[in-house]
């Protein structure tokens, strides 16, 4: 999708009805579908995490930017991610937490970047983190700077690329809560994206579909 197609496209983004947790679950084993819909949040004492969705132009055409993690004792190790982490006490709120923590894994400012909205927000079980997706997008093409202590590699993906040509794919896994149940995920530059992250892409690409079709 070429920069001045996305710009043109930014007014009815901003204001369209997202498909929601519909989206989302597209990339959710059936059987973890109703479960994910049944439970009761207010029960819950979560943690709070907000992660960017983060567009830009790259050679006149957009692209979306995702990290692998390095590899940690947790549930996360080593999964493909969007930039993103824990909301803190000092951060005025979750879209402010998403581009600060943007800007410590991979080196972009809260200034290059423009939010244009939330999506749906996601619930992780194993972590117990209620995660805020934010889209935002910059003006000009980036330079990354990830953080080697948290990120191995900076994934760069053709937005266009991903919305027409990356369908959801079926792999078997090994999940927190199943040692071999078959995934949605997408196969993206060689990397299984899966979980949570797959979750929001879903979301993203049902959205772009509904702008563009």
């Amino acid at each position: 999708m070429e920069y001045s197609r996305f710009i043109s496209l930014l007014p009815q983004l901003q204001t369209i009805e997202l498909p929601g947790i519909e989206a989302q679950l597209l990339a959710v084993p059936p059987e973890r579908s109703e479960l994910i819909k049944a439970i009761d949040f207010s029960s819950l004492n979560y943690k709070k995490a907000a992660v960017t969705i983060l567009l830009y132009p790259k050679q006149e055409q957009m692209h979306l930017v995702l990290i692998q993690r390095n590899t940690y004792a947790g549930v996360h190790s080593a999964q493909i991610a969007f930039p993103g982490g824990k909301i803190e006490e000092s951060d005025v709120n979750p879209a402010a937490a998403a581009l600060r923590e943007t800007e410590e894994e991979i080196g972009v400012a809260a200034h290059q970047l423009k939010v244009v909205r939330a999506f749906t927000e996601l619930y992780i079980p194993p972590s117990n983190f209620m995660v805020y997706p934010f889209l935002a997008f910059a003006n000009e093409p980036l330079q990354f700077l990830p953080d080697p202590k948290e990120v191995s590699q900076v994934i760069e993906i053709n937005l266009h690329d991903f919305i027409t040509t990356c369908p959801i794919q079926i792999q078997t896994r090994a999940t927190s809560y199943n040692p071999k149940i078959e995934v949605p995920c997408f196969i993206i530059q060689g990397h299984e994206v899966w979980g949570a992250t797959a979750m929001v892409l879903s979301e993203l690409k049902e959205t772009f579909k509904i702008l563009v079709r």
